[in-house]
């Protein structure tokens, strides 16, 4: 489980979870570039996930990433002087909202089974997607601390497959970058 650390990540070089999001250009080997250039700082992406944003022809991509603060500076440094990147933004856990999306298979033999299963979808807000004989596949949305309090509670049942993707994260409030950072004008883009 990847916790994500609140601290600076300066004393004595510690290494600390870091959510990173970059605004790139939406084209052709962008990804394998950005992530090529971590891979090579020997980070541990631990989560990633990449979409289109509201602008044509800009995608967004979210990682996590464990890193000491210097390390992290100098490849967001690297990163910089890549043409495709527009905007690079280190989110902090308490100034973002951050969620999760898992999809569960959970294993329900009988209807006792099924239905406690799906008290538990209940209580954590999560949806059924589909229901057959013997399982139960669910939806959960949320940190990844609710993710995996869920599973948890249902690996009794037996959990028979999990997909989960990479965490996604916007800042608080009306302003698309956090107070202090200073990016890229996308108005070439709109």
């Amino acid at each position: 489980m990847v916790r994500i650390n609140s601290g600076n990540g300066k004393e004595n070089g510690t290494v600390g979870s870091h959510i990173i999001t970059f605004l790139v250009e939406d084209r052709p080997g962008v990804f394998a570039k950005v992530t090529g250039l971590i891979r090579r700082r020997n980070f541990n992406i631990a989560k990633i996930t990449v979409g289109p944003t509201h602008i044509e022809k800009v995608t967004r991509m979210t990682f996590l990433i464990n890193a000491d603060e210097a390390t992290l500076e100098q490849v967001v440094k690297q990163l910089n002087k890549m043409v495709e990147v527009l905007r690079i933004t280190e989110l902090k856990p308490k100034d973002c909202v951050i969620r999760e999306l898992a999809l569960i298979k959970i294993n329900t033999s009988d209807q006792q089974e099924r239905n406690e299963a799906m008290q538990f979808v209940n209580i954590f807000r999560g949806n059924v997607l589909d229901v057959s004989p013997t399982s139960l596949t669910v939806e959960v949305t949320g940190d990844s601390q609710k993710i995996d309090a869920f599973l948890e509670l249902t690996k009794r049942f037996g959990i028979i497959e999990v997909a989960r993707t990479g965490i996604t994260a916007l800042s608080r409030g009306s302003d698309p970058r956090p107070r202090g950072v200073d990016s890229l004008t996308l108005l070439d883009y709109e």
